[in-house]
Formats: structure tokens, sequence, C-alpha cells
């Protein structure tokens, strides 16, 4: 891969992360927790994801797995942040499959939201700073 293709890709992916953020936001203010959980979900995903092509020079791993996508880094996250990780991808399952779907819907409220914005948030901008 060249150095332009690598950057590209990066800005793809923090882009893409961005948007995503925007849309969480966005979903949060019209009452959609579920679908708000699950942008918040993505968007770290793609920052991991643009993280991973920034060291590895390569193209990040095919996963929705964030623990998983953490632990191709090099970065030393905490306790805390591998909790909120684990904790994140059940968004991405349970918005993702009909079968799971009613009990996330009951599960994904204002306060469930709220609190994932702003943990979300501040791994967001924890994650960025490593770029």
């Amino acid at each position: 891969m060249t150095v332009r293709d690598l950057r590209e890709l990066i800005h793809y992916w923090l882009s893409g992360s961005e948007y995503d953020w925007a849309t969480a936001r966005s979903l949060f203010k019209t009452r959609k927790y579920p679908y708000c959980l699950f942008m918040c979900h993505l968007s770290i995903e793609k920052l991991l994801k643009g993280l991973i092509v920034k060291e590895s020079g390569d193209h990040a791993p095919y996963t929705h797995n964030l623990v998983y996508l953490a632990g191709k880094l090099s970065l030393e996250f905490s306790k805390e942040q591998l909790e909120i990780l684990e904790e994140m991808n059940d968004f991405n399952i349970e918005a993702r499959y009909p079968d799971e779907k009613k009990g996330f819907y009951k599960r994904a409220t204002v306060v469930l939201a709220r609190r994932y914005l702003k943990t979300a948030g501040r791994l967001r901008e924890w994650l960025k700073k490593r770029y």
C-alpha cells in the first residue's frame, strides 16, 4: 500500500467515524435510542480501525468486535475502557439481529443512550489523540 493509499484509508475511517458520531447525536435528539447506541458503537469501531491501519500499514480486520480491534493496537487501554468496549459490543449485535431487538429496545432508554453518548464521547477523544 502506498503512503497516499494509507492516508486515504485512514481518512476514510476518521471521516466515517465523525459522520457516525453526528448521526448518533441526531438520533438521540429524535429519541431513536437503539440506533443512537448502534451509531456510538460504529463510530468507535471506525476510530479503532483507522488506528490499526495507521499502526500496521495494512487494512483493518473485518470484524465489529471492539475488544478484538483494541487488542490489535499497541495502545494501553484501561480496564474501564475495555469494559466499555465490551458493553458497546452488545449495541452492534442487538441492534442488527431481529431476534435480539425486542429486549434491546426496552433496554435502550434515554438514560442508557445519554450515558453512552458521554462515555463514547470521552473514549472517542482519547482515541483521536492517538492519531
